[in-house]
């Protein structure tokens, strides 16, 4: 019973004298790890808001963007700390690192189609072919820009609609934007009828241009005979807004001319088309004699 307690106090002794034998060997590994951990974090944290401040110094940069790549920097800081934590216990940071590579190329092709939206999401806040409040159309939708995320982007439509696009079905496509230049041209075209006074027609219209404040007078407003139509010759008024009056002044300076073409007797006909028939008793000629006359001529 005796040997039996010497034995297992023996191994006790053993096995603190490990024990303490790598506490020692490692105490200083695993203090500097604990240093590296919390100056990584201080680091990290410095490191993202000088990356902030520097960006929102740059006025045209996007709060989304600025917010995103401070976030990739300090992540950045965090995963070097992490290795280099990992090299004071002796392992090879060139397998992990291996790892790392090789577990990237993993997520991105499984993420493929998330992380191309995420790059056109950053091209956008970049090249900013719209912003927030701006009206486009791109991929046959349109709308007003809501919000712009990495992902996508959020508008809404004219009828009240919301729409998320992904971003890069707008980021692969051309995109029409209505509101980014202060003006807008536009071309008001009314038909009349033949027997109508062009003349009377396009001084009416350019009376109506010079009367409304809206229409921008630097850019001179002109009339002109755009096209003789079937039923009618088309006269054409092209004048230049500001791009916020574009829309209403079109519509005003419709229904204007039309009231205005009332006044003055000018006609606006529709399309018209002239039937012609033949009486019920008229003779036709028989299908023998209709060919022998076209043979003969």
């Amino acid at each position: 019973m005796e040997f039996k307690t010497e034995t297992i106090t023996t191994a006790a002794q053993a096995a603190w004298a490990e024990v303490s034998a790598f506490a020692v060997s490692y105490a200083f590994s695993i203090l500097g790890a604990i240093i590296l951990i919390i100056a990584g974090f201080i680091v990290a944290n410095m490191v993202e808001k000088w990356v902030r401040r520097t960006l929102e110094h740059f006025r045209s940069f996007d709060a989304t963007l600025t917010s995103f790549l401070s976030q990739v920097a300090r992540y950045a800081v965090l995963v070097l700390v992490g290795v280099t934590v990992l090299a004071q216990f002796g392992v090879q940071t060139a397998s992990i690192i291996a790892a790392l590579g090789a577990a990237s190329i993993a997520i991105g092709l499984a993420l493929q189609g998330t992380l191309q939206n995420v790059a056109a999401g950053i091209m956008l806040l970049v090249l900013k072919p719209f912003r927030v409040g701006e009206f486009v159309e791109a991929s046959g939708i349109s709308g007003t820009i809501q919000a712009i995320g990495l992902f996508a982007t959020e508008m809404k439509t004219v009828d009240g609609l919301y729409i998320l696009a992904p971003n890069s079905s707008l980021w692969n496509t051309s995109v029409t934007n209505y509101s980014r230049n202060s003006r807008r041209r536009n071309d008001l075209v009314i038909g009349i009828g033949y027997g109508d006074d062009i003349d009377l027609a396009q001084q009416t219209m350019m009376d109506l241009a010079a009367a409304d404040e809206r229409i921008l007078k630097d850019q001179e407003p002109v009339t002109y005979v755009s096209e003789l139509g079937d039923s009618a010759v088309a006269v054409t008024l092209r004048y230049w807004t500001s791009t916020a009056d574009w829309w209403q002044t079109r519509l005003d300076m419709t229904k204007a001319a039309k009231q205005a073409f009332d006044e003055k007797g000018i006609s606006i006909p529709f399309p018209q088309r002239d039937v012609h028939y033949l009486p019920l008793d008229s003779k036709k000629p028989a299908s023998g004699d209709a060919t022998k006359a076209l043979a003969k001529d």
